[in-house]
């Protein structure tokens, strides 16, 4: 049966299809161009700072278990940010009054920065010359409270060797740095990886931040890639799969007698129905290559209507193929 229109839904059709816009006369959608910045080169990923993060949990885990011992009372360590900024912006978070060490990571014999909130210094020396590790005034430490800290930033510098050995780094502490000697020790435009961790004590809190130069950071990466790499592992039936798909694959291979030298003047002289002399006996065996690259010698037959070529080895005795 055939419906019949109204005359508002005649209306209706007729304006829609005036309305409508022809397909030429639609606007160019063009793919939205942005410039390029060569400062975001080498950016890190959240993936690989994931990644990071995870390799100084470890870190945080012992130096707290470590350091709470040495002291004998509650001390807390947690990783707050690992980030990639310029070595110029680690400088500006500075405090005016705090503890600078350098740190020399071998094999690769790179400078790091150690940074300590000198808020920390009065409980923890407290603690050490037997108080109860109670808060004290903001200040510069004297030489013996500086050999006292020296002792807390190599035992930091042991606690990260033990948790970055999966890429290994070694951590050696070298000496408290001022701050006018601070900017020297990198490029003030060279990009750092800044580990922050905030340090809880009873009375008292405080951060630690450490900033590693570029080449140390893309070290880490490549190690870390690797290992991971190395140990991921497919699903038997994702591996099955794989395989009968690469079997399907269909590649290039050649029959051909192996390479020889020839005078140009031999190449300069070829005419049809000459004849070129190859330094080669009759029964040196041809080669069978794919992509260029040779597998084994071979040699050439018939296999019904179809020429083959009889492997001499990398296959089971006696292919054809």
């Amino acid at each position: 049966m055939e419906k019949m229109l109204k005359q508002d839904e005649i209306d209706a059709l007729f304006e829609a299809a005036r309305t409508t816009v022809p397909e030429a006369a639609r606007p160019e959608v063009r793919a939205r161009v942005a410039p390029y910045s060569f400062s975001s080169a080498g950016q890190i990923s959240n993936e690989q700072l994931r990644a990071i993060s995870l390799l100084n949990d470890l870190f945080a885990r012992n130096l707290t278990h470590n350091l709470a011992a040495w002291l004998r009372s509650r001390f807390q360590v947690n990783l707050v940010s690992a980030e990639q900024i310029p070595f110029n912006e680690f400088l500006l978070r500075i405090p005016e009054i705090c503890y600078v060490a350098s740190v020399r990571l071998e094999p690769l014999g790179a400078l790091s920065v150690l940074q300590l909130d000198l808020a920390l210094a009065p409980p923890i020396i407290d603690l050490l010359l037997g108080g109860e590790g109670k808060e004290g005034p903001l200040r510069e430490v004297t030489d013996i409270e500086e050999a006292i800290l020296a002792s807390l930033v190599e035992i930091v510098c042991r606690e990260l060797t033990a948790a970055w050995q999966p890429v290994g780094l070694s951590f050696n502490f070298e000496r408290r740095q001022m701050q006018t000697q601070v900017a020297r020790i990198m490029s003030v435009n060279e990009k750092t990886l800044c580990l922050s961790f905030e340090i809880r004590m009873p009375h008292q809190s405080g951060l630690l931040n450490l900033a590693f130069p570029a080449v140390v950071a893309n070290t880490i990466l490549r190690r870390l890639t690797s290992d991971w790499g190395r140990r991921r592992r497919h699903a038997p039936e994702t591996r099955a799969r794989m395989e009968a798909s690469a079997r399907r694959m269909r590649f290039g291979g050649s029959l051909q007698l192996p390479s020889v030298r020839l005078p140009a003047s031999a190449v300069e002289n070829l005419e049809a129905g000459g004849i070129l002399r190859l330094d080669l006996s009759a029964s040196t065996p041809a080669e069978w290559r794919v992509g260029g690259q040779r597998l084994s010698a071979a040699e050439a037959l018939r296999l019904g209507s179809h020429r083959a070529a009889r492997m001499a080895a990398g296959t089971p005795e006696g292919s054809a193929i």
